[in-house]
């Protein structure tokens, strides 16, 4: 049948998970970074997602669909509900799922603890990408860390291992909601940047980060050397 149904523009989606979040019915997943309309026949054409992405990816369009299901939404949410009887039924964007992490220490890990350098690496202020300035002494011959904001939670020698030597910028383009393409772009190309670190944790909304990253690279006409480190939810380089 012919209906007004949403369309994903993914040169536009920067894989924040809004839309996943937003669209009760579970409609839409992150795939490889992107959001995607996977199950067409639960999407009910009320566009729930449209006014939380920040990039302006959704719109509506009309063409040959399956016809809404109700039903089978409903059905699709009580296996949900099942299947974690203990949490709040989690649609929407993977990296927003609850879970607990259990550890256990040894007496090495408290003999590391104790032992442990805890002075801090940081070499710069501020460090959230949308406060900080485009030009400053800092960046000139600086090696440029741009790390998602939890990544220094997971990690726990993240100070010694990543911040150490290099001036940070850290965001989150789930909770800012915004591009930070342009931004990084202008502090590359005014600056003499040596390296870029993207460190990013495992969940797929982290893909905005890196893609803004890479973005600005490429856009700022540089070559510069740059990597991409991931993060497991669990605190393990992956």
């Amino acid at each position: 049948m012919i209906r007004k149904i949403i369309r994903i523009d993914k040169e536009k989606c920067n894989g924040c998970g809004a839309c996943a979040d937003a669209c009760h019915e579970g409609a839409i997943d992150i795939i490889n970074g992107k959001a995607e309309l996977v199950r067409e026949h639960f999407c009910d054409g009320l566009g729930d997602c449209l006014p939380e992405c920040p990039t302006g990816a959704i719109s509506f369009e009309e063409r040959e669909a399956p016809e809404y299901d109700e039903k089978a939404v409903k059905e699709a949410q009580k296996k949900i509900l099942a299947k974690n009887q203990t949490m709040t039924a989690h649609v929407g964007c993977p990296g927003s799922k609850s879970m607990q992490i259990q550890r256990k220490e040894t007496s090495e890990t408290k003999k590391l603890s104790s032992t442990a350098d805890q002075v801090s690496r940081l070499q710069n202020w501020p460090v959230q990408i949308k406060l900080a300035p485009v030009s400053a002494p800092y960046f000139n011959g600086a090696k440029l860390l741009i790390a998602a904001d939890c990544t220094a939670y997971a990690y726990a020698s993240f100070h010694q291992d990543f911040i150490r030597n290099k001036i940070t910028l850290i965001g989150c383009p789930k909770l800012d909601q915004v591009d930070y393409s342009e931004k990084l772009t202008a502090i590359i190309q005014k600056n003499n940047i040596q390296s870029v670190t993207i460190v990013r944790m495992e969940v797929p909304c982290c893909g905005g980060l890196e893609m803004a990253a890479k973005k600005a690279l490429q856009n700022s006409g540089k070559f510069i050397p740059w990597q991409v480190v991931t993060i497991s939810i669990d605190g393990k380089l992956s």
